[in-house]
Parts: structure tokens; sequence; C-alpha cells
């Protein structure tokens, strides 16, 4: 019996295994949140090589033509439909998924497996609820027509052992018939494996969460957090208070190069890790006279990154940062408190996404004279200023971590 080409036989094969890989993986994206950022670059990286495959699947269909059917009636006519139907899902799944990628409101960039840019689809973001219904509906399609192949073929090898499966086979082999097929089961299971474990999350009601946000203090070096989100003011000064004239102007000072603000969240049993490269700084503050403190901090939000240009293409869009509505972010407070030999309290205000919240700050200073070292850390809820308010950000902890440090010359 007349075989396919060697060709044909290795991408029917090939497709099959990432197909089955796809189709493993898919199933479990949705639910995963942000602990399936990675898997979700990967299952793209694959739809496209699945979308090219195929492609040179068809060339190859048309330039060496396949062998005569060996069955009519009903049965060949269902066979063909069958095999029209796989090519239109293979086609039109990465298709649609491209779709779906160009018209999101969160624009991540896409590299196929982290090295070959894929631009997006010129297409309104009005095409993006179409394409994924249709992207859905093709999965489900496609699962129903593979189940429907597989069952063909068995036929024709169990029940009317006409050796019809020898077509698609590289050689005459009992252990290739049962190698390839192997194949396709392992790349199934490894699409399972390689999920990230499942974590558990406490849901509560934003109501709640922001309670909690605002009740809870929280320690910081220079930056802010949430400690204040309860509204804390400034204790105002007693009418019987005796008043001090000041010695003299607060000391202005200047954040040297080699200063840093990073920030951590919880993902899970993971955290992901960042910075922002971009940001400013006046303070004014005498430490002996800390009611004489002046503090503006303005940080460039489209340089934030954790060192993946997925993930920061991300941080840039609507679910989290708001880069092009709102570029920066602004801390400001006006006096603080000691609260320790070098600890510091101040209560401001922080703006972020056109949000502005009462903000605590705590910070620690060392060194002495006109040099001196600032450090600390903050907790943040990011979800009292909308960030992360999307399905990739459901797996995320409410509370970002920040963390910064500096060294200050007085001028």
């Amino acid at each position: 019996m007349r075989r396919y080409s060697q060709i044909a036989i290795f991408l029917h094969w090939i497709i099959a295994a990432l197909l089955a890989f796809q189709i493993s993986v898919g199933w479990a994206l949705e639910d995963l949140g942000a602990r399936g950022f990675a898997l979700f670059q990967l299952h793209k990286s694959i739809g496209i090589t699945i979308l090219v495959l195929t492609v040179a699947r068809v060339a190859v269909r048309y330039g060496r033509p396949r062998p005569a059917p060996v069955e009519g009636g009903w049965q060949g006519m269902l066979a063909k439909a069958v095999h029209g139907g796989l090519y239109l899902f293979m086609l039109g799944a990465p298709l649609t998924g491209w779709a779906l990628v160009s018209t999101a409101k969160v624009k991540v960039p896409t590299l196929i497996f982290g090295i070959i840019p894929l631009p997006h689809l010129p297409l309104p973001a009005g095409a993006g609820d179409p394409a994924s219904a249709a992207h859905a509906l093709l999965a489900w399609i496609g699962i129903a027509l593979i189940v429907l192949h597989v069952a063909g073929a068995l036929r024709h090898h169990a029940l009317l052992r006409d050796g019809l499966i020898w077509r698609m086979m590289p050689a005459r082999s009992p252990v290739l018939l049962l190698a390839l097929p192997a194949l396709i089961a392992a790349a199934f299971l490894l699409g399972r494996l390689i999920l990230p474990a499942s974590a558990p999350q406490a849901v509560a009601a934003p109501e709640k969460v922001a309670a909690v946000e605002e009740a809870e203090p929280v320690n910081i070096v220079a930056a802010t957090d949430t400690d204040n989100a309860a509204g804390e003011a400034d204790p105002a000064p007693s009418e019987n208070a005796t008043m001090v004239a000041p010695i003299g102007p607060p000391p202005s000072w200047t954040v040297q190069p080699g200063g840093s603000i990073a920030f951590s969240v919880g993902n899970g049993n993971d955290s992901i890790q960042g910075k922002f490269s971009s940001w400013t700084a006046r303070i004014t503050m005498d430490p002996d006279r800390p009611e004489s403190a002046d503090i503006d901090v303005e940080i460039d939000l489209a340089s934030a990154t954790v060192g993946d240009a997925y993930q920061d293409g991300m941080l840039a869009g609507d679910e989290f940062f708001g880069v092009a509505a709102h570029p920066r972010a602004r801390f400001t407070a006006k006096g603080a408190e000691k609260t320790g030999a070098n600890g510091y309290r101040a209560a401001g205000a922080l703006t972020l996404k056109g949000v502005s919240k009462p903000q605590v700050i705590r910070f620690t200073l060392s060194g002495s004279g006109e040099k001196r070292k600032v450090s600390g850390s903050a907790s943040i809820g990011r979800t009292l200023f909308g960030v992360g308010n999307g399905e990739s950000s459901a797996g995320l902890d409410p509370k970002v971590a920040v963390d910064f440090r500096f060294d200050a010359q007085a001028k």
C-alpha cells in the first residue's frame, strides 16, 4: 500500500504531539492567573509553531498528493470531513489565539520561544470577544475531531485489518506503531506535569481587604505603606503647647546615584521581584527636628521591570500601572516623627494610577553630618489603587512589599 511522503509523516506526528501538549496546558491556563504567565507565553509560541507546520503540511499535501482513499460511501465522506475539519482547526485555533492576544486590553509583547518577535494583528478592540469565543469553541471542536480521527484509525487497523495505518508510519514496524502514539501521550502528560502546583488563596471581599490594609501598620524606609489607610492624621498641636522658634532652615538633601526602589509580590508559592529604574526624590529635613521634613518622591512607572519583556509589557498596561494615562506615582509628606534612635515615621499621601490614599512611611537614617544612608521597606495595598485588576492578577497577593535604599548628601 502506498504510503505518505516522509515529510508528510513527520509533520503529521509532530503536529499531533504539539496539539496534545496544547490541549493539556490550555485547559488549565484560565485558572492559573499570574502563576501561569510563563506557560501562557509557551502556549502562544507552540500555537504559532503549529500554524507554521500546518501551512507546511498543506503545501506538502498539494505538492505530493496523498494516497488514494481506500473507502467510499458515507464512511469515506466522513473521513474526508474529519480531515478537512482538522485542517481548519489547526489553522483556525492559532489564528484566533493570535487575534485574541492582539486585541487584549493588556498589550503583552509576543516573542516566539523568547527569541522571534511576533507583531500584533491590526484588529479593532471589538474583535477580542468574538476571537475569544471562537478560540474556545475551536478547541472543543478540535478535540472531538481528534477523537473521531483516532477512532477511525483504530477501526481500520483492528476491525477492518486493511493496513491503512501503515500509510502514516515511517516504516512497517510494530515498534513505531507503539512509539509514535506513545509520543503523543507523553506530550499530553508533559503538559500536565509542568503546570504550577495549586496554591491556597484567601478570598475576601474588596471591602474586607481594604479594612485589613487600613488596620495593619507597615514598616518602610522611605517609601509608602498602607498602615495609614484608615486616615491617620497628624496630631494637632495643643492650644497650650509652647511654640519654639526654629533654629534655622532644615537642610535639603540630594539623592546620590546608585540608589534603588525595589518591589516584590507573592504569587502563589513563589514571588515576583522587580524594581523601578527611574525615580526622583526631593527631601528637606533636619534629622534632629523631624517635624521639619518635606518629602516628595516621584517614580517613573514606565521604568518598572521584573527582568522579563513579557511581564514588563503587562506592568505598563491598564491592568497594572496604566502608564499611558498615569505615567508617574508620587508620594508626599509634610513633617515626620522620631520612632527610635535612627527611625522615623511620616504621614503623607500616595498617588498612583489616578488614586490618592493616605500613606505612612517609616525610614531609618544612618551616618552623620552631611552624609546619610536611607533604607527601609513597606507594604502597599495594590487593590486600593486598582493595580492588578484582571484575571492574570488573580494569584497575586493583595499587598506589594517595597524596599528602597539610597545615599543622601546635604546641600
